[in-house]
């Protein structure tokens, strides 16, 4: 099984709106429980003229996904300067945040040069595979 090959606890993979996750409960009654749970699929409401809907920072050509699941740092450790802030000038391959995973520490570089509009996590909060992290423009 894959979780046993890799020590995971919990593995999510989302494909053309089909969304599987698998996860085990470490329990020495119990067997691993696995859970299918299909993506809601939302029927477009019809949203009244006067109140616009927030704007899906995920659909933003600027925004930078997390490639994995974890804990988003802002900066390389406590009390340290954050990597970026608003208004931070970024290159291709600058370190934007941190994300843990398993106990390892792994940088994500800015996949574009511009300057940075949006942080869209805190530090050392959870962060799901293909969150929007910050967004440059």
């Amino acid at each position: 099984m894959l979780l046993d090959e890799t020590n995971l606890t919990e593995i999510e993979i989302e494909r053309a709106g089909l969304r599987l996750r698998v996860a085990r409960n470490i329990s020495i009654a119990a067997a691993a429980p696995v859970s299918y749970q299909p993506a809601p699929v939302a029927a477009p409401a019809q949203a009244p003229a006067a109140a616009a809907a927030p704007p899906d920072v995920s659909k933003h050509p600027g925004a930078v996904p997390s490639p994995m699941v974890g804990t988003a740092y802002r900066a390389s450790e406590p009390g340290a300067k954050p990597f970026v802030d608003v208004g931070s000038k970024v290159k291709v391959g600058d370190t934007l945040i941190i994300i843990e995973a398993m106990k390892t520490m792994n940088q994500i570089p800015s996949t574009r040069a511009g300057t940075v509009t949006q942080i869209l996590v805190e530090d050392g909060q959870p962060v799901e595979f293909g969150e929007p992290l910050v967004i440059i423009e």
